[in-house]
């Protein structure tokens, strides 16, 4: 009873006062926020040093973009391993440092199919025809790797973005090397001896092969400097010399102990070799900048 009374009141309220009834109406609503998206870091911020979750969502991008791509140069297990590297990469020192890993990558991959049916036929062409596999991505990234991963964990970034540098672009002026040698070279020589030994003899260097090396050295330090991944043209004298000199003590150690040594295969020879060229670039930048 009290209850239909109170309803009749507040019905005889609502008639007689039209505001109340209006007010009543136009109450406002409850409503729920929701929490903010983060936003989305730009340009600038990519090209500098974006960390891990901006790098694992751009490699992640570029990956699944091409795959198909990846796959011509890589198998499924390489290209799972090279994630991590290109994240780190990425992570560390943005899309410049980015893009030259892609530059190694897509021309590493080419030269291996330089005159491929006579290095097949000859017995010194890559195996599974130039595609790489967990071992060759450590053994072309490792260095890079390490350089990123302590650059982020120090700060210190220009120290060691000439470390990772220099590391990859020894690695590509010798696997550029090597396969215009192998592909091309006329008369090869063991490094140790000077010696006149067959085309893709580990440790055997040529002059076409030599040739081609330096240049990709160079160009690759010019690009990295345009890329702002060195400050100037001192830094990227030091990143092609050191790149010079890493690929000159990898050729020595092939001839010198590769084979006779159990553990030292290729790509723990390339991992000295990217992993000297990084810490000369390095000592270098500590000494004379």
């Amino acid at each position: 009873m009290r209850s239909t009374l109170l309803a009749h009141r507040q019905c005889v309220t609502l008639q007689r006062c039209p505001m109340a009834a209006a007010r009543q109406r136009c109450a406002p609503k409850r409503v729920v926020a929701c929490p903010a998206l983060p936003d989305l870091p730009n340009i600038q911020e990519l090209s500098g040093h974006p960390g891990f979750l901006a790098g694992a969502l751009c490699n992640s991008a570029v990956f699944g973009l091409g795959f198909k791509v990846l796959r011509k140069g890589l198998t499924v297990a390489g290209i799972a391993h090279s994630w991590f590297l290109g994240t780190s990469v990425f992570a560390a020192f943005g899309i410049g440092g980015y893009l030259l890993v892609c530059i190694y990558f897509i021309f590493g991959t080419l030269v291996t199919k330089l005159k491929l049916e006579q290095k097949q036929k000859e017995g010194i062409a890559e195996a599974r025809s130039g595609q790489r596999g967990p071992g060759s991505v450590w053994g072309s990234g490792i260095a890079g790797v390490a350089c990123a991963l302590l650059a982020l964990l120090t700060g210190d970034y220009d120290l060691w973005q000439i470390g990772f540098v220099a590391s990859f672009c020894s690695k590509l002026s010798d696997t550029v090397s090597s396969e215009v040698g192998k592909a091309y070279g006329k008369t090869t020589y063991l490094v140790t001896t000077f010696q006149r030994v067959p085309r893709g003899t580990e440790g055997a260097v040529s002059l076409e092969g030599t040739a081609a090396g330096a240049a990709t050295a160079v160009l690759f330090a010019a690009t990295a400097l345009v890329a702002g991944q060195v400050p100037d043209l001192r830094s990227a004298a030091v990143v092609a010399a050191a790149a010079t000199i890493a690929n000159f003590a990898e050729s020595y150690l092939g001839a010198s102990l590769q084979g006779r040594v159990a553990w030292l295969t290729n790509d723990v020879v390339n991992m000295l070799q990217i992993s000297f060229a990084a810490l000369i670039a390095v000592v270098a930048r500590l000494v004379l900048f």
